[in-house]
């Protein structure tokens, strides 16, 4: 030992061949992996908490919601900080349909006169809440309207809770409905009441989920105050994303558009978000039944269904105009696989300010860029081509990453070997969804991290259920940010990331949420940005030079496996069999893959460029055999045959949609001729596995 402590170099090479083997990195033969592992250690000791902090500062400073000037100088201060570090950054330009309110006005006529505020007011402790250019309240994708109608109050807004209110003799035909955000996206509100007969629809945030009930409001506490509003798209996301008017295709400068009125995602209602403060009037104005104890929220009012005898007038209009989009696109040249892409995003636009959502995890990722410029100037290249996207337009439904992914679908089907996303960052434990053939890769990284303030590593943090081995278990991916056209529409194999739920807060989408509200009440001092910078970056490095990518099938097919048994627990007339067979096939030939792997992992990495390039391009294709041209019933955009957001759930996914959501609806048929649809993907994601395996045993 004390001959080791003479020569440094040679006592942290053992320590970290002592580390390899008792905790090996997936695609890394022993040798490689203590070089790697030398590399992260360097890499993780870049990222400043200053600096992030220094960037979220300058971003937030001013509104910049998709389509403003705001939006286009945020997107220009992050190109110019690339290409000071010395990266190829550009920007790629869309135009989409980004409608901004010209009218907005919501009044009770009767049984009392009410005019609601529809606007946040400053607070004098945060300069920033007061800035100039901010959108007002509204739903994006809202139809322009002018109705009079009683009132009816639908709690949630869910199927659900319109048979509650058909049990208790209550018709929406005709009337407004309002209705609290919570229990599900806020798109499913407006589309299931337009589908009832509501002529329109309010969404409020009551202070039971969002405000005084929870705790202090800002600026003495962290929740939102009594005329907060949560500002939000109501684009029906679960059938398309992107503009609404160029369904499939990019929608550049003199693209081709279809009308409004063909488009399929686009509400037929008037829509509109409002206050606690507003709402209470309303709600108390409401007679007919008392609702059960779950409908009630925290307003000091009687909570009744309605209709009536409540009346209000609600007028919505806008401007329904193209507006650009400024994508912020970073290159950094693979030196041997440079047609293999690893890509890694976050959003850049914002409702208004937007500290913590989306600029708390933009801000890492510029950290990310930098660390990697860094590495670059210290001689480090990395094998396969790394892409930093800081996408535009997210807001109003995912929008600058969807018309960038439909634009390149053709390069990203044959280059994209991995999408990695983040978006809002704060402290706490790691959160983590995504393909289930990353569950290993994942466990790993967060294996070998530390959170910087428990003592532990990540993954003793996140265990959960799943993965006997690691105790890890990737949640399934729904429609929450800027994954969805990578991973539903392309099959490219997708991450979702970030640290919360020690900080929580009601300033979501409002003009409260600001630096000031950000370095008070989520992560103070950017620790777990840096975190969320640190494990990025790791990530980045282990898919650029792993000699063979670190897929894993065994981990897809187990879960895969509780999803079938789910459907034949809650539906057992749905027929499951094929898909049994073909996760048999895909069992067999993960766990040969597994064997192979560990056996000639070190002849693998000793490969031609050509052989390896081969062997690695039909392990992150994989990913693609489970999507099928035609795509879901009702909603062809999305391709991916094992998860998909729920049609009447918004963000929150549901596992192979096809065959579960025909269940539910008791068509059965339909069920069956969707299970076969998952055996067909199944059985080209087997035959993909196969393949891989004959490549890397012809290695031998």
């Amino acid at each position: 030992m004390k001959t080791y402590m003479k020569h440094p170099v040679l006592a942290l090479l053992l320590a970290l061949s002592i580390v390899e083997a008792q905790n090996p990195i997936r695609g890394f033969p022993p040798e490689q992996a203590a070089a790697e592992r030398e590399l992260e250690s360097k890499a993780r000791d870049i990222p400043q908490s200053e600096r992030i902090r220094t960037y979220l500062e300058r971003m937030s400073a001013k509104p910049h919601h998709a389509g403003s000037p705001g939006s286009k100088a945020v997107a220009d201060y992050a190109t110019a900080l690339m290409r000071e570090w010395g990266l190829d950054a550009k920007q790629e330009t869309f135009e989409a349909l980004l409608p901004y309110p010209t009218a907005r006005g919501l009044e009770m006529t009767s049984p009392v006169y009410y005019k609601a505020k529809l606007q946040e007011p400053a607070i004098s402790e945060d300069k920033d809440s007061g800035e100039s250019g901010q959108l007002p309240t509204f739903n994006a994708y809202s139809a322009s309207g002018d109705v009079t109608a009683q009132l009816v109050y639908a709690n949630y807004g869910l199927p659900e809770d319109y048979e509650l209110l058909k049990k208790h003799g209550v018709d929406v035909k005709g009337k407004i409905v309002i209705t609290r955000y919570g229990g599900g996206w806020r798109g499913i509100k407006p589309k299931i009441a337009q589908e009832m007969g509501a002529v329109g629809c309010l969404i409020y945030s009551d202070p039971k989920e969002d405000g005084y009930y929870r705790g202090d409001v800002y600026p003495k506490g962290a929740f939102r105050p009594a005329q907060g509003v949560q500002r939000g798209s109501v684009m029906d996301m679960p059938v398309e994303v992107g503009d609404p008017l160029t369904p499939g295709w990019a929608s550049e400068k003199g693209a081709k558009r279809i009308s409004r009125e063909e488009s399929k995602v686009l509400m037929k209602i008037p829509v509109m978000p409002i206050s606690y403060g507003d709402a209470e009037p309303l709600l108390r104005a409401l007679n007919g039944p008392v609702v059960p104890e779950p409908w009630r929220g925290a307003l000091p009012v009687t909570y009744h269904m309605g209709p009536g005898p409540a009346t209000v007038h609600m007028k919505t209009d806008f401007d329904w105009t193209n507006k650009p989009l400024n994508d912020v696109i970073t290159i950094i040249p693979g030196s041997v696989y440079k047609d293999q892409w690893v890509i890694y995003g976050n959003h850049h636009d914002a409702w208004v300010n937007g500290a913590s959502d989306p600029l708390s995890g933009a801000s890492s990722l510029l950290e990310t860029a930098r660390t990697l410029a860094m590495l670059m100037k210290q001689g480090w290249k990395p094998k396969r081509t790394i892409v930093l996207a800081l996408w535009d337009g997210e807001e109003f439904g995912l929008v600058g990453s969807t018309e960038w992914v439909e634009k390149h679908q053709a390069e990203l089907d044959q280059k994209a070997v991995f999408y990695m996303n983040s978006d809002s960052n704060g402290r706490g434990r790691i959160g983590a969804q995504g393909s289930h053939g990353l569950e290993q890769f994942v466990a790993e990284v967060l294996r070998d991290l530390q959170d910087p303030e428990k003592g532990k590593s990540l993954l003793e943090l996140t265990r959960n259920r799943g993965n006997k081995e690691s105790g890890f278990h990737l949640g399934a991916l729904g429609a929450g940010s800027d994954y969805v056209a990578f991973i539903d529409h392309v099959g490219i194999s997708s991450l979702n990331l970030g640290f919360g739920g020690e900080s929580s807060g009601g300033v979501y989408h409002s003009i409260y949420d600001t630096f000031n509200w950000f370095t008070t009440y989520s992560d103070k001092d950017l620790t777990y940005g840096r975190m969320l910078s640190q494990v990025t970056t790791t990530i980045l490095l282990r898919l650029a030079d792993a000699p063979v990518l670190p897929y894993q099938f065994l981990d897809l097919a187990k879960t895969v496996k509780g999803y079938v048994e789910e459907i034949q627990k809650d539906f057992p007339n749905t027929d499951v069999k094929e898909i049994n067979a073909q996760l048999g096939r895909v069992y067999a030939a993960a766990k040969m893959y597994d064997e192979d792997l560990a056996m000639l992992v070190k002849k693998a990495a000793g490969a031609s460029p050509d052989k390896l390039a081969k062997l690695n391009q039909t392990l992150y294709r994989s990913e693609r055999a489970l999507t099928l041209p035609q795509g879901l019933p009702g909603r062809d955009w999305y391709k991916h045959e094992l998860y998909a957001p729920g049609l009447l759930t918004g963000y929150g996914a549901k596992t192979l949609p096809g065959v579960r959501e025909a269940s539910e609806a008791g068509k059965t048929d339909e069920a069956n001729g969707q299970a076969k649809m998952v055996s067909k993907a199944l059985r080209n994601y087997a035959n993909q596995v196969e393949e891989a395996d004959r490549l890397l045993r012809s290695m031998d």
